[in-house]
């Protein structure tokens, strides 16, 4: 007489249902959320870096005779896919103070009574920019059968290569800004409670951001010798930036919960860095990244700490009333969804708990019990 074998109920299902016990809905949409977000990565950094090309660079003309100088600014605005956007000046003392100004991003100043001219760049602004400007200059001077000199009048620091440090020091205070942010609801929800808690977590971040501020800048400064400048002025910058990215990354927790994060990564990392002039400037982005540039938090604070480093803190107003529009809009939002809440803290990111009741998976018996 054969016995009755005891069947492991682990294994009654067997193994696509192990899958489905294993991989639930929401987790399945997180990865293909992620997978998205990869995907946007890839097509953000290719599509602004893969084909830089000069477009409308801004640069000053100038001649002992007025008529030479808008003469030759009328011929280099008339090349090709133009990619300059001249202007005649008075002088070269003018030109110049109109780069350091950061009005212009070069200058030609013409010698009619020779055939040698003098171009003018400021590398501290971009390697590739003033290349750029060289380049297309210097094919305009070459056809003519004409010449230049280049004199840098706002050259980058020794240890700046290519004048990259702005950018990557930026770069370092933007992720701290999200992965702070982040950390809070990794530690405590991603939601907080109530307005208190919101408080709680804004003061947090801005002493992290303060704390972050002052010690990139001293790091890129006497450090490393990367960046000149005014160090207060760099602190307060990367106080700002790492306050106004974390105060987004909270207020997008607090919109969207967990996936707030991933929200702030595809705002700040996928559109934000490939826009911000860091490896190329503006006037050599498509359209596309160099519109939305500007107004992101990495493109504001790289122009703003290059102007800093390099230019006396010059057309610095634009860059900071940026920064701190996302930081007071990031705040607001993070305290009006938390007060809409009353009460109702999102759980923990990682503790595998749905964020709030309205995520609950009510045929999961753990959900239930974890909503009551």
């Amino acid at each position: 007489m054969t016995q009755p074998t005891n069947a492991d109920p682990g294994q009654s299902g067997g193994f696509l249902a192990e899958i489905k016990d294993a991989v639930t809905t929401r987790a399945a949409l997180l990865v293909l959320g992620v997978l998205a977000l990869q995907l946007a990565f890839i097509t953000s950094y290719v599509g602004a870096f893969h084909h830089p090309k000069p477009s409308e660079i801004p640069i000053a003309v100038s001649a002992p005779v007025a008529p030479v100088a808008e003469q030759s600014a009328k011929q280099l605005a008339a090349l090709p896919g133009k990619p300059l956007d001249p202007r005649a000046v008075k002088d070269e003392a003018t030109a110049a103070r109109q780069i350091k100004n950061r009005d212009v991003d070069g200058a030609l100043i013409i010698d009619p009574a020779g055939k040698t001219d003098k171009l003018l760049v400021a590398s501290g602004a971009g390697a590739s920019l003033s290349q750029a400007v060289e380049e297309v200059v210097g094919r305009v001077e070459q056809a003519q059968g004409r010449t230049f000199t280049i004199v840098d009048v706002a050259p980058a620091a020794a240890g700046d290569g290519r004048g990259l440090s702005s950018f990557y020091l930026v770069i370092g205070w933007c992720v701290g800004g999200y992965l702070c942010a982040a950390i809070l609801a990794i530690s405590a929800g991603a939601r907080p409670a109530n307005a208190a808690r919101a408080v709680v977590r804004l003061g947090a971040l801005f002493v992290y951001a303060v704390a972050a501020g002052l010690l990139g800048a001293v790091i890129a400064g006497p450090v490393l010798g990367a960046l000149s400048g005014s160090i207060p002025a760099l602190w307060g910058l990367g106080t700002l930036v790492v306050f106004a990215v974390g105060a987004i990354t909270l207020a997008f927790q607090g919109l969207a919960g967990v996936v707030g994060i991933g929200l702030a990564i595809l705002l700040v990392v996928v559109f934000g860095n490939p826009s911000a002039g860091g490896a190329y400037p503006y006037p050599l982005l498509p359209p596309f990244w160099k519109a939305i540039g500007p107004w992101l938090p990495p493109g504001a604070g790289t122009y703003a700490a290059r102007s800093i480093a390099y230019f006396k803190g010059n057309d610095i107003t634009g860059p900071l009333l940026v920064l701190s529009g996302w930081a007071v809009l990031g705040s607001a939002v993070t305290m009006a969804c938390a007060v809409s809440r009353r009460g109702r803290a999102g759980a923990a990111v990682g503790s595998g708990l749905p964020d709030g009741p309205d995520d609950l998976d009510v045929s999961d018996p753990t959900a239930k019990a974890a909503g009551r």
